[in-house]
């Protein structure tokens, strides 16, 4: 009996895995870290380190129409090559800064970079494959920036033995030695292998190799930007950002600057924030494949909020384990849901340019967490006004999930 193959599209959702490792260990999650030893190298204030983080998803918000576009046209392998080798250059140059305006051209490079090999690239190829365990794909390829978190004290090892200029250089070659093979794996649709969705038998009668284009019931860009779902889910996915954003730069600051940590204390804490999220995202994938994700997103919003609360005012360690479980976990539940929602409510057929578009409304929390925290650090010595702050926008979030509702079946609105 010869045996089963396994499912082409569970080696996408590895390869993604694979490429959010690299991105958050090596940039992503790792950028709270290099920001304690720039501060320390340069003097330079939270206000300006936290801007090169706001610039760097200013620009993934700018270029995700662009790259919606590109990947509905020419597919993730393209976009994600290129996202590798831009990512790998600005590492480089990175590694040779000495000014604050060289500081912020190598993060524009690497910000392209992480764009065209991130989250958007990885989500638009796992949508076309999963319909049925669609949650479950995106929350196992979340899993991959979660055990990036929980490396980062390796970085930070690295940052501490050979210093932050070899490290970054060195990241720079590790992105193209290991991203670079395993972009073979991300094809753009099953029927390009003569499979359909979640593996199933493709259709009598279909074409097995046809590109493959709007469905019916898919909504077009503009079908959907013409729902207020489209408007409430950007905002509502924007909200968490402000938080998740604010705590991958300036947690590990607040820990050794406040709290009293060592560098290295600090990383750990992060590393078991990472680890609720990737607990939160299997159970995440799961719930979301059975029930509401709407809903799941409304409560996950909510302990967003009690977690930041949590940070804002902790004066030991059972109030940081308390943020690490909550947070965590929210974080892991909520995040492959908001590609998931958008791929329900819409369809796979423009979904790269649709989340290309809201992007540009999500990344605004991005860029507004970190910015709001560094400025009221800089304002008064500390980050709890900050954190405040972003706790009171994250309860704001659930409001926004509780009013996307499911729009219309397309189908539906053309038969009326």
């Amino acid at each position: 009996m010869p045996r089963r193959r396994v499912f082409h599209g569970w080696w996408i959702v590895l390869t993604g895995a694979a490429l959010q490792l690299l991105q958050g260990s090596l940039l992503g999650q790792a950028y709270g870290a290099y920001v304690v030893v720039l501060h320390h190298e340069f003097g330079w204030s939270r206000t300006l380190l936290s801007g090169a983080s706001a610039l760097r998803e200013m620009e993934t918000g700018l270029i995700g129409p662009l790259q919606g576009w590109l990947l509905d046209r020419v597919g993730p392998r393209l976009v994600c090559r290129i996202g590798l080798v831009t990512m790998a250059i600005g590492f480089m140059l990175f590694s040779q800064i000495q000014t604050p305006v060289q500081f912020y051209g190598s993060f524009m490079v690497m910000a392209i970079g992480a764009s065209l090999m991130g989250y958007l690239t990885i989500t638009s190829a796992i949508v076309q494959w999963f319909e049925r365990r669609r949650s479950t794909a995106l929350s196992l390829a979340s899993v991959g920036g979660a055990l990036g978190g929980v490396i980062v004290p390796l970085t930070v090892l690295a940052l501490e033995s050979f210093g932050w200029r070899t490290t970054a250089f060195m990241s720079g070659v590790l992105v193209l030695a290991v991203g670079f093979p395993i972009t073979r794996f991300l094809v753009q649709y099953p029927s390009e292998m003569g499979l359909a969705p979640d593996g199933d038998p493709i259709a009598e009668g279909t074409d097995p190799h046809a590109r493959v284009g709007m469905r019916p019931g898919d909504f077009t860009l503009r079908d959907a930007m013409r729902e207020p779902s489209f408007w409430w889910l950007s905002l509502g996915h924007g909200s968490a950002l402000f938080v998740v954003g604010a705590v991958n730069v300036h947690m590990v600051s607040h820990l050794t600057e406040t709290l009293g940590y060592s560098l290295g204390g600090a990383a750990g804490v992060y590393s078991g924030l990472t680890l609720m999220f990737m607990g939160g995202t299997l159970v995440g994938g799961w719930v979301g494949d059975h029930a509401s994700k709407r809903w799941m997103a409304f409560g996950c919003m909510s302990m967003h909020c009690v977690g930041m609360l949590l940070l804002s005012h902790a004066n030991g360690a059972a109030m940081v384990i308390a943020f690490v479980v909550i947070h965590g976990s929210a974080w892991g539940m909520r995040g492959p849901q908001m590609a998931a929602l958008r791929a329900d409510y819409f369809g796979r057929g423009a979904f790269g340019k649709i989340m290309g578009v809201s992007n540009m409304i999500v990344i605004l929390g991005a860029i507004a967490g970190p910015l709001i925290a560094g400025f009221m650090y800089d304002q008064t010595g500390n980050y709890r006004i900050g954190f405040d702050i972003l706790a009171v926008l994250a309860i704001l979030g659930s409001v926004f999930f509780a009013l996307a509702r499911p729009p219309k079946p397309r189908v539906a609105v053309e038969s009326a």
